[in-house]
C-alpha cells in the first residue's frame, strides 16, 4: 500500500486525530518525530495541519527529545519521574496534535477533537504511569525495560495502522478505551494500597 495516497477522507482523519491523541500518551516524541519524517520524505500525505511537524527544526527537536525519553523509559523509577513532568505536556500535546488534524475544517471541528485528542492522551498517560509505578515495586529492571520495548513497538504499529487502515485502528482505539476504563481504576487502587503500606511503621508493615 502506498501511504502517500493515504485517503483523508472523514474516517482517516478521525483515525488519524486519535490515534496522535492516543500515541503522545505513550510516545509523545516518537510521535512527532515519526509522523514528521514520514511526511517529510512523502512516505504519508499529512493534513495541511500537520505539515509544521515536517520542519527541520522540529525535527531536529522531535529526535533528541526522541533519545533522551528511550533511555529515561527504560530506568526504574527514572521512568515515573519523566512520566510525573509529562503529565503537564503529554496531554495538552495530544489535544493540539488531534486539533491540527482538523485544521481546514473549522472551529467546532477542531474544539471537538481538541476533547478527543486529550482525553485519550491523558487514559494511556495514567494508566503508563501507573503500570510503571507497580512495576517499579520490584527489585530487578527487567520487567520495566521490557516493558518499555513494548510501548516502543505498539506505538510504532499504532502509528502504522492509522496511516494503512484508518477504520481497524478506529476499531482497536475502541477496544484499548475499554481496556482503560477497565484497567485504570484498578491501578490506582494498587498505587494507593502500596503508599499506605508504605507509610506504616516497619513493625506494622511485617505484621
Amino acid at each position: 500500500m502506498d501511504l502517500a495516497n493515504f485517503p483523508l477522507d472523514l474516517a482517516g482523519l478521525l483515525a488519524l486525530a486519535a490515534g496522535l491523541g492516543w500515541a503522545s500518551g505513550l510516545r509523545l516524541y516518537t510521535t512527532l518525530f515519526v509522523v514528521g519524517f514520514a511526511g517529510r520524505l512523502g512516505w504519508v500525505a499529512l493534513p495541511s495541519g500537520l505539515h509544521q511537524l515536517e520542519h527541520s527544526w522540529v525535527l531536529g527537536a522531535a529526535g533528541v527529545m526522541l533519545l533522551v525519553e528511550f533511555f529515561a523509559d527504560k530506568i526504574p523509577l527514572l521512568d515515573s519521574v519523566w512520566d510525573s513532568v509529562h503529565t503537564f505536556i503529554r496531554i495538552p500535546a495530544g489535544a493540539a496534535l488531534a486539533a491540527m488534524v482538523f485544521g481546514g475544517q473549522g472551529v467546532e471541528w477542531q474544539t471537538a477533537m481538541a476533547l478527543l485528542g486529550g482525553t485519550l492522551a491523558a487514559g494511556t498517560h495514567f494508566t503508563k504511569a501507573g503500570a510503571r509505578a507497580m512495576i517499579n515495586t520490584s527489585p530487578e529492571p527487567f520487567t520495566n525495560v521490557a516493558a518499555s520495548v513494548g510501548e516502543d513497538a505498539v506505538v510504532l504499529g499504532g502509528l502504522w495502522l492509522m496511516f494503512a487502515h484508518p477504520w481497524l485502528m478506529l476499531a482497536v482505539l475502541l477496544l484499548l478505551i475499554i481496556a482503560t476504563v477497565w484497567l485504570l481504576p484498578k491501578l490506582w487502587r494498587g498505587i494507593a494500597a502500596l503508599i499506605g503500606r508504605l507509610s506504616l511503621p516497619p513493625t506494622a508493615r511485617s505484621s
